[in-house]
């Protein structure tokens, strides 16, 4: 797999690798398919998540813990919407804003887990070269990842809010052309969250799963 840390080509006068193109490739395609309430948008993310992993195994240990994990979540977000597909008139997930509950439990746990994350990479320095933003973007993924998961429409808020410091942490640390990625994201951000918004007001507001019906 050394390929995947070998250069791509050169842009802007900054070396692009293959890991950094190829995952971020997927992970673009997952947000699109994600966006189009696809099934597919979690075995992408999956498939991004190893390719990442495989890059900065045995190098970069940090950064490949935090794939696992992601690849943890996208198995469960597969789960989630395999047991509630068919909830929608078009057989697609069902999409919702969250109650305020659930908006203070992702607030929480975004600022506990931020801290909690940040602090392990300052007490660990080889896994981490930005332990504050590197956190923030980590924890944020995941809420992001959560939040899609259960159908919420604050997906995309968390995916504006990661890309607010992902753009510039990426140019910074020299991955050009995952800061460019982020850009795109953006892009498809608006769009899909105007996309999931208007859902939300035709399907009306489902129960919380869980809750009384």
């Amino acid at each position: 797999m050394n390929w995947l840390n070998s250069e791509a080509f050169s842009l802007f006068g900054q070396r692009i690798l293959w890991s950094d193109m190829v995952g971020n490739i997927f992970g673009l395609a997952a947000l699109a398919l994600g966006w189009r309430r696809s099934l597919w948008t979690w075995p992408v993310q999956f498939v991004s998540g190893v390719i990442l992993f495989a890059a900065f195994y045995g190098h970069l240990a940090g950064s490949a813990g935090k794939q696992v994990v992601v690849m943890a979540v996208a198995l469960w977000g597969w789960w989630q919407w395999t047991r509630g597909k068919g909830r929608s008139d078009d057989g697609q997930i069902s999409v919702r804003f969250a109650t305020w509950g659930e908006r203070a439990a992702m607030l929480g746990a975004a600022a506990l887990g931020t801290v909690a994350v940040a602090l392990f990479f300052k007490a660990n320095p080889t896994l981490s070269w930005d332990p504050w933003p590197d956190a923030y973007i980590f924890v944020g993924t995941i809420v992001a990842m959560y939040a899609q998961a259960r159908g919420m429409v604050e997906f995309w808020f968390a995916w504006l809010l990661v890309d607010l410091v992902g753009v510039p942490l990426n140019f910074t640390n020299g991955y050009a052309f995952s800061g460019f990625v982020y850009v795109i994201y953006g892009a498809l951000v608006l769009w899909g969250l105007r996309d999931w918004w208007l859902r939300s007001r035709r399907s009306g507001q489902p129960v919380p799963e869980g809750a009384p019906a």
